[in-house]
């Protein structure tokens, strides 16, 4: 027999309503509410954070109580040498730079070896400078010098080779350093690499005539930069032309504080198509090794590259070298735009950043 209890639907209804409602909150997800830990607002920070953050204010403080405003007296020298408007402009500027920003953006020495006050290095100090050498003092070692080469120097007998007299120098050299204006010393110095050598063969009626093909740049590692190619039968004659072209190719490279480039370039060559961009300090040549090679000749430091079409090896290499010497200055823009430029940071604060 059955012991279900049967209700009417009214009955039903009435029980339903006075049920308490179970989650009163609206669900707009399918999953259960979890209860996490709410995190703070800030992160905590601890004692020794903050003992040493008071010391670096303290000592930033005491660093801006020397940078002292110029007085009448050095107003007066710099008025002797400034135009007056230039002393406007050097007054503004230091109106707007505030003492203590400066202390606080400014590098100071952090050695053991590191001057204990704020010093300009204006006046000589005699027991931590070195003395002045005047003028008479280098004429007097000058004129020592010139006297022992002339002692020194033999009679040359014609006809007769000696081991240090530049006779046996190499022609091919000696034309290059009348070329460039470099002597061999300076050209020892260059930094040349050879980048890319194969073998290329040329058809002909007489048959295939095979030569060495090599591309090779040079730099001084200062701003300087080529490249050249050199194509031969044999593998020293090749080397030697490619690095002779290289040297009487080099071009001046535009550096930003002789570490990096002005902004964001882009050079094309054939199929291949090489940008290079501008970073920050510490950030490294970040390239592939040929344009790596290419900035290290050249005495950049940090440097981003990207090859997005072809990576043909030569034209990667022209692209590359096209792009750093098509660079637009600021000065330039700024001399076309008829306005003065002034870089901020390498005025104020040294080139230095956070």
């Amino acid at each position: 027999m059955s012991t279900k209890t049967y209700q009417c639907l009214s009955c039903c209804i009435k029980d339903t309503l006075r049920q308490p409602a179970q989650h009163a909150r609206r669900q707009l997800h399918a999953s259960a509410p979890r209860p996490a830990r709410r995190r703070p607002a800030y992160p905590s920070i601890k004692q020794a954070e903050m003992e040493a953050s008071k010391a670096r204010e303290a000592d930033i403080d005491a660093r801006a109580a020397q940078l002292t405003p110029y007085t009448a007296r050095e107003k007066d020298l710099l008025a002797m040498r400034y135009t007056p408007e230039q002393m406007k402009v050097i007054e503004a500027g230091e109106a707007a730079i505030s003492p203590r920003d400066l202390a606080k953006q400014g590098r100071l020495r952090g050695d053991a070896f590191r001057p204990t006050y704020m010093d300009d290095f204006a006046t000589l100090r005699p027991l931590v400078d070195k003395p002045i050498r005047l003028a008479v003092d280098d004429a007097q070692e000058q004129a020592t010098k010139t006297r022992k080469s002339k002692s020194d120097k033999k009679l040359a007998i014609p006809g007769v080779k000696y081991s240090g007299s530049g006779e046996d120098e190499d022609p091919h050299m000696l034309r290059l350093s009348q070329q460039t204006g470099l002597d061999r010393n300076e050209m020892r110095k260059l930094r040349v690499k050879n980048l890319i050598s194969h073998r290329v063969v040329n058809q002909t009626r007489m048959g295939k005539i095979q030569s060495l093909y090599f591309l090779t740049i040079a730099g001084n590692q200062d701003g300087m930069l080529g490249i050249g190619e050199g194509k031969a039968a044999e593998d020293e004659d090749g080397k030697r032309q490619a690095m002779m072209n290289a040297i009487r190719n080099m071009r001046p490279i535009a550096r930003y504080e002789e570490r990096t480039i002005y902004g964001e370039v882009e050079g094309k060559v054939g199929g291949s198509i090489v940008q290079l961009s501008a970073r920050s300090p510490g950030f490294g040549n970040r390239c592939q090794h040929l344009i790596f090679e290419l900035a290290r000749a050249a005495g950049i430091t940090d440097l981003a590259a990207r090859t997005p079409r072809s990576r043909n090896k030569m034209n990667v290499v022209k692209a590359a070298f096209q792009a750093l010497t098509k660079q637009t200055l600021p000065e330039d823009v700024a001399k076309a735009r008829g306005r003065k430029m002034v870089d901020v940071r390498s005025v104020y604060y040294g080139g230095q950043v956070y």
